[in-house]
């Protein structure tokens, strides 16, 4: 279990209240990211475009959110919470509210870059809070409760919007979910604090961009920013390039099944997500190796059944085994948010945005890239779901590889750091 840190946050009611506006704009910033995954059929239809070209409006988006990881963390670090989150939530909302409007492929391309850099200032700033409002010991479950709450967001995503989509249309579904951006973005300029009062971060002043660089090299060298960093790209991928884009068109076209069942799994992925994360969150809490164990199995599991889907002997899988995979892949997303347990005690405070935006690099940056894969082996193959879902194997391999290379120098560090602080604590005059 994490020590308590001298001068940690006390934590309690104010600081819930407080965190909550916060991951309320984490929640929304979810819905919208993920809005895109219950339309991609009828994103087709409406831009008349191909498997390739439908995956560049997931592609482009993760690639901007990936791309704006690093400065995002600077800007956290530099500007605090509060300001960070109420431009991400400006920028957000014009991306989905495009969207409805978006009378070309182009400008809807444009739109979905806009909603993913607003986005990219989520995560990462309500980490930051939780970390201002809450004790160090609560910092791997505040971030599995954060991580809770964006599933709750893909759920309505999944549940909500996809009803509104075949129910009043296209523009009026994602202007009508666009209105969720503007309540956020009062709550948080009205109520949103940075720090509780006494707990104010030392002076952050500007240095420059060699300061910036600076930064980011000494996050970098931390093993544990980097063995985060391969953690969240191992395990977070595979769940999201299925909720985002292409769970849809396998359920549908490859298995044969009606776009109420296949919505019903996806759902089954959002909820499992939702469960996998409070059991993650509590282990790690009370038992903190337990972080690469829980990362490790769950890369396991989901190849193991990945395999087994892709790989059965029939023209489709069972149902049974279906159920199995969407089970089994919401685990990735709270295996994913152990990533940050690793870079976390890696950094010390002032470095905490910039190590969180590295590590939150791997997922999107894995996703981006199977995304990618999928849709151009789909067209090469004449949709074979099979060889182009193969892909997944292939990025789990190499974050693999790089887990194992890294795992004994960050626990090396992480010890020692550990102890340096308890003698720090010892020799504090009282």
């Amino acid at each position: 279990m994490t020590a308590t840190l001298p001068g940690d946050p006390p934590g309690g009611r104010r600081a819930l209240a407080v965190w909550g506006i916060g991951v309320s704009v984490y929640f929304v910033a979810v819905i919208f990211r993920t809005s895109l995954g219950v339309a991609g059929l009828d994103a087709a239809d409406r831009f008349d475009v191909n498997a390739s070209a439908l995956s560049t409006f997931s592609i482009l988006q993760l690639l901007v959110y990936a791309g704006m990881q690093i400065p995002v963390g600077l800007l956290v670090d530099r500007l605090g919470t509060k300001k960070v989150l109420t431009i991400g939530v400006v920028l957000f909302t014009a991306g989905q509210l495009g969207f409805a409007f978006s009378p070309t492929y182009g400008m809807a391309l444009a739109s979905r870059a806009l909603l993913g850099c607003g986005d990219a200032m989520t995560f990462i700033s309500v980490l930051r809070l939780g970390s201002r409002w809450f004790p160090a010991r609560r910092g791997p479950l505040v971030a599995q409760l954060a991580g809770l709450a964006g599933m709750a967001g893909n759920l309505v995503s999944t549940l909500v919007l996809a009803r509104l989509l075949h129910g009043v249309g296209w523009e009026a579904a994602f202007a009508g979910s666009a209105l969720a951006g503007a309540v956020v973005l009062v709550l948080l300029v009205l109520f949103l604090k940075d720090h509780p009062e006494g707990h104010e971060p030392e002076p952050f002043p500007h240095r420059g961009a060699t300061y910036v660089r600076r930064q980011i090299a000494a996050s970098w060298r931390e093993p544990g920013t980097r063995l985060g960093l391969w953690v969240h790209f191992t395990t977070q991928f595979p769940a999201m390039v299925f909720l985002l884009l292409w769970g849809m068109p396998f359920l549908v076209e490859a298995q044969g099944l009606s776009r109420a069942t296949a919505g019903e799994l996806l759902t089954l992925v959002v909820l499992s997500n939702m469960a996998f994360g409070l059991v993650y969150g509590q282990l790690v809490a009370r038992h903190h190796g337990a972080r690469l164990p829980l990362a490790l199995g769950t890369v396991g599991a989901t190849a193991a059944v990945w395999a087994a889907a892709l790989a059965y002997p029939a023209e489709h899988a069972p149902m049974w085994l279906l159920i199995v995979l969407c089970t089994v892949l919401g685990a990735c997303g709270p295996a994913s948010m152990l990533g940050f347990d690793f870079a976390r005690p890696a950094n010390p405070p002032e470095r905490q945005g910039t190590a969180s935006g590295i590590t939150n690099m791997g997922g999107f940056v894995a996703s981006m890239t199977t995304l990618f894969a999928v849709g151009v082996l789909l067209d090469a193959t004449g949709d074979d779901y099979t060889v182009a879902f193969s892909a997944v194997f292939v990025l789990q391999a190499l974050g693999l590889s790089q887990i194992l290379r890294l795992r004994g120098r960050a626990a090396r560090r992480e010890r020692e750091r550990l102890v340096a602080s308890r003698v720090e604590t010892v020799h504090v005059p009282v």
